[in-house]
C-alpha cells in the first residue's frame, strides 16, 4: 500500500505553508497505512551552513544524548543553533565543506541516535504513527519552505521503527530524499553491487537503495532525470517514487504501472500523490489531476535556481 506525495511551489521567491499542506496530503494518504510516516521539507537554502536532523534513539535514549552530541559537534564546527524536540535534535553548523566528519562524530560510538538528514535546504522528520504525530509533536505544519515530499508506510518486509520510516536520505549526500511505494524485486542484487563499491546501508528497506542509485547516478555526471530514467531500465519491481533534491522534485514510474500516482500542475505549484482525493484535500475540488503512463519520468527544478537566482 504506502502513500507518498510531493509539492513544489513554482515562485521563485515564495516559501508557503509547506508543512500544512504535505501534512493534510498525508492525513489523507495514512488510510494507506500508519506504521510510520515521514516528511522531507526544503526551506531557504544556507550555503555556508549545515542542518541536520538527528533522531536521538526514542523513550530509551540516554537523557544527556543530545547534549553529548553536541559537544562532539563543537569540537569540529561552530553551532550556530542547537534546539531539541522531543525525541529529535536540530542543529545547524557553520560548515561550507565535507560533510561526513560531522556525520561520523554525531553518531559516535552511541546506541540509537541516528543522523537522518544533512542539507543545505533539507529537513527530515519521521516518526511512528499518522501524519497527526508530526503536526502535534514537532509542529511541522509551520513549516516555511519551496518543496517537500513526504510518506504514509504500511510495513510489508522491514520492521516497523523509526528508522525503516520514509523518507530516506541519500547518505552521504546531501539534499537528497526519496519516498517510495512498492517494491524493487532485485533488491539484494543492486544492494551487493553497492556495498562491493564501498557504499554503506543503513537500513534493509529497499527504499535507501533508490536513494543512493540516484544520488551515485549524479555524482558521476548524470542530471537528476537522467538518473531517474536509468533507474527505470535498471531497478525492477512494480513502483513509483518521488525524489527531492535542493533543485526541486521529480517522480518515476516502472513499466508496469500497477501503483497508483496522480499529480496537478498550474501555474502557482505541482503537487504529486499516490490519490487524487488527497490532491483534493490540499488543493480544492476543482483540482485537474492526471494519471502519468508507465515509464514516465517528470522532474520540475526551482525556477530561481534555473534562472541563477
Amino acid at each position: 500500500m504506502c502513500g507518498i506525495a510531493g509539492l513544489l511551489y513554482k515562485s521563485p521567491t515564495r516559501y508557503a505553508s509547506l508543512g500544512q499542506q504535505m501534512l493534510t496530503m498525508l492525513d489523507v494518504l495514512g488510510s494507506r497505512g500508519v506504521d510510520g510516516t515521514g516528511v522531507a521539507l526544503y526551506g531557504p537554502p544556507r550555503p555556508e551552513a549545515a542542518i541536520f536532523r538527528i533522531w536521538l534513539g526514542g523513550r530509551d535514549a540516554p537523557a544527556d544524548q543530545a547534549e553529548r552530541a553536541l559537544a562532539r559537534v563543537r569540537g569540529l564546527a561552530r553551532v550556530l543553533e542547537a534546539s531539541v524536540s522531543h525525541d529529535y535534535l536540530r542543529l545547524v553548523v557553520e560548515q561550507a565543506g565535507d560533510l561526513d566528519p560531522l556525520v561520523q562524530a554525531i553518531r559516535g560510538d552511541e546506541r540509537g541516535i541516528e543522523v537522518f538528514s544533512v542539507g543545505r535546504s533539507m529537513e527530515i522528520v519521521k516518526q511512528e504513527g499518522p501524519a497527526s504525530v508530526l503536526r502535534e509533536r514537532y509542529c511541522l505544519s509551520t513549516f516555511a519552505g519551496s518543496h517537500g515530499i513526504g510518506h504514509t508506510r504500511l510495513a510489508t518486509e522491514s520492521r516497523v521503527d523509526v528508522e525503516h520510516c520514509h523518507p530516506y536520505w541519500a547518505r552521504p549526500f546531501p539534499d537528497i530524499a526519496v519516498v517510495h511505494n512498492g517494491q524493487l524485486t532485485n533488491y539484494y542484487k543492486q544492494r551487493r553491487i553497492f556495498e562491493m563499491k564501498g557504499w554503506r546501508f543503513q537500513t534493509q528497506g529497499d527504499s535507501e537503495l533508490i536513494a543512493l542509485y540516484l544520488a551515485h547516478r549524479m555524482r558521476a555526471g548524470a542530471s537528476l532525470e537522467e538518473a531517474m530514467h536509468a533507474s527505470i531500465r535498471e531497478l525492477d519491481g512494480t513502483f513509483n517514487y518521488i525524489v527531492s533534491t535542493v533543485q526541486g522534485i521529480g517522480f518515476a514510474r516502472d513499466a508496469f504501472a500497477t501503483k497508483p500516482l496522480v499529480f496537478v500542475e498550474t501555474d502557482e505549484y505541482v503537487a504529486i500523490a499516490t490519490e487524487e482525493r488527497a490532491l483534493v484535500a490540499a488543493f480544492g475540488p476543482t483540482v485537474a489531476a492526471f494519471e502519468p503512463p508507465a515509464r514516465e519520468v517528470r522532474v520540475w527544478p526551482l525556477p530561481r535556481l534555473v534562472a541563477g537566482r
